[in-house]
């Protein structure tokens, strides 16, 4: 069954398994997120919901953005974020979309906005090699050849320097590992992408792997 929930990363710790492992966990607070609206496939040519999270002031909204809160009779939020799931008929508008709805065990995606890292030259930002630092080469950490020899121009794609990070990244089938619903708290075996505070969306692993 397809779920779906955003929240805010909260940082890093462990916790000790059955047999005294210690498990290294990110601790995500995840919703209470609210539908704000139901897309249908009569009217927007497709399904989806559109739920919002962490309540904000109305004058933080903007006025285009405001106007759906006020459609729905809800409070501003500062997230808003389409998902799909698998029974969204059970769904209504104002209802709200809770941690509860994932359990231990479970497979998840997590899709979060990768750490920015500044501008970085290519070893750095794309693991390219140095040239050698001894016998007069005087070529030591530059890009390299760009490739092109006939075409006068830097061919789309090509590996330079520039801004490293703050990506949109989806890393898949993480495991679920303690669920706190009335803290509103996930704990995800292993780490996530993005900063502490960090937007982050959890939903059914869409490779799910099973166990062998």
């Amino acid at each position: 069954m397809k779920k779906a929930i955003l929240g805010r990363k909260v940082g890093m710790t462990q916790i000790f398994g059955d047999k005294g492992e210690a498990i290294p966990v990110t601790v995500v607070e995840a919703g209470p997120c609210t539908v704000v609206r139901k897309k249908s496939r009569e009217i927007d040519g497709y399904e989806a919901l559109q739920i919002g999270y962490l309540d904000i002031k109305d004058h933080r909204a903007g006025k285009p953005r405001l106007g759906q809160f006020q459609k729905a009779g809800l409070k501003a939020k500062k997230y808003l974020q389409e998902v799909t799931l698998e029974d969204m008929d059970s769904y209504d508008t104002g209802q709200e979309i809770t941690a509860g709805i994932f359990s231990p065990g479970e497979k998840i995606d997590v899709v979060a906005v990768s750490r920015g890292k500044g501008f970085a030259g290519s070893i750095k930002r794309h693991n390219q090699h140095r040239g050698p630092m001894t016998h007069g080469s005087r070529y030591h950490r530059g890009p390299g050849s760009l490739g092109g020899v006939d075409a006068a121009r830097v061919f789309k794609g090509q590996t330079l320097p520039g801004r490293m990070g703050g990506v949109r990244v989806t890393v898949q089938n993480l495991e679920v590992a303690k669920v706190y619903p009335e803290r509103n708290l996930i704990l995800i075996k292993g780490a996530i992408p993005g900063p502490r505070k960090g937007l982050v969306t959890i939903k059914s692993a869409a490779k799910a792997k099973a166990k062998a």
